[in-house]
């Protein structure tokens, strides 16, 4: 793997110790390696200022931190990622053209066949290739995969992967029966290949629900199915995120789900929700 723009897999191993980093660790670290590795920082800005990005998905970076949240995450240019359920292809839009040249992105996405996927999945599939198609140069080196939501899947040869990272879905795929989910990401993986996980928190004494999860019970799942723990972020943290909403994460921006329109500014000003951000690999 490439050193640049990359968060050390040393000083991230070491942060086992110190799990949990607090917002000022993490920020000196980024601002030792934006002095280190200057050119491709300057790389991830122009791809986060790209055309090929819609103004209301820049417009989420103030609440989702992709560049810090990839550095945190240890991602280079040259590494083999798959992305988890792409959905929308927001973070599809800043993996595609930072591994294009010397990496690789595979999405793994709802299965494509029709007899085994819900129509949501299909259009879902749908949305997703229109995006791909829409900027052939950005996107024309991703490798699309099925991931059966609770079926075993295959995603890529085994130990060719250098990172999984999963955007929002943990809340999902831990209700489904998490054993297939994540012996798929094992056997892809490389050994001592990273899972990143970020994913909406509840407060640990407070009963998780309404698309809201335990960092605990994360940890649990992720060792009791063959992953290590190393450390843990609050980049993306959110203390405005009272976590009591009616219609839970739905409610707050970007989906405002069943919000009435005199009650949207309340959930805009709270943001996106209070987030974990998790990282994990597999033992060498």
């Amino acid at each position: 793997m490439s050193s640049m723009f990359r968060s050390p897999r040393s000083f991230a191993l070491a942060s086992s110790h110190f799990p949990r980093l607090g917002a000022t660790a993490l920020l000196c670290a980024l601002l030792t390696l934006a002095a280190c590795s200057g050119n491709n920082v300057s790389s991830i800005d122009s791809i986060l200022n790209g055309e090929h990005r819609s103004a209301v998905n820049k417009a989420r970076d103030a609440y989702r931190h992709p560049a810090e949240t990839l550095a945190f995450f240890d991602i280079a240019p040259d590494d083999v990622v798959i992305e988890i359920f792409p959905g929308g292809g927001w973070y599809t839009e800043i993996l595609a053209p930072y591994l294009r040249d010397e990496g690789k992105l595979i999405a793994a996405g709802y299965p494509r066949d029709p007899s085994q996927a819900s129509d949501m999945m299909m259009n879902m599939n749908r949305s997703y290739a229109d995006m791909l198609a829409s900027y052939p140069d950005v996107y024309d080196q991703v490798e699309v995969v099925d991931l059966h939501p609770r079926q075993r899947s295959t995603l890529a040869a085994p130990g060719t992967v250098d990172a999984v990272l999963d955007f929002r879905n943990a809340h999902n795929w831990m209700n489904w029966g998490a054993e297939n989910m994540l012996s798929a990401w094992h056997e892809a993986l490389k050994p001592g290949g990273i899972v990143g996980i970020v994913d909406h928190r509840m407060d640990a004494d407070r009963e998780s629900g309404n698309g809201y999860i335990h960092e605990q019970s994360l940890i649990d799942v992720m060792e009791t199915n063959g992953f290590e723990f190393v450390a843990s972020s609050e980049v993306n943290a959110n203390p405005n995120d009272t976590k009591d909403h009616p219609g839970g994460v739905w409610n707050l921006p970007p989906n405002l789900r069943g919000v009435p329109e005199d009650e949207q500014q309340h959930y805009l000003t709270i943001g996106e929700s209070d987030r974990l951000t998790m990282l994990f690999r597999k033992p060498q």
